[in-house]
């Protein structure tokens, strides 16, 4: 179980990567947040269809709370795509 849920939250950003740059926010490594500030978290309100979606509901939240960057924290697919993000500035 914990196999599958790992291997779904790596093709979730792993897939995400690829569309990212239309976002605002930007998705960075943990060891890259390390030298900005936390302002808060972030999750998915809607159970999206796609990764991308997901991401950009993610990068808009980040976005409005002023975020630059953020950190996924987990994703989880199926039928339906949903993910948390920790926000930096």
């Amino acid at each position: 179980m914990m196999k599958k849920a790992y291997g779904a939250m790596v093709a979730f950003v792993a897939t995400s990567l690829i569309a990212f740059s239309a976002f605002a926010a930007t998705e960075i490594t943990k060891e890259e947040a390390k030298k900005y500030e936390e302002i808060g978290k972030v999750s998915t309100t809607k159970e999206h269809t796609s990764p991308h979606d997901a991401m950009e509901e993610i990068s808009k939240k980040a976005d409005e709370m002023g975020g630059k960057y953020f950190v996924i924290t987990s994703g989880q697919e199926g039928d339906k795509v949903r993910g948390t993000a920790t926000v930096y500035k």
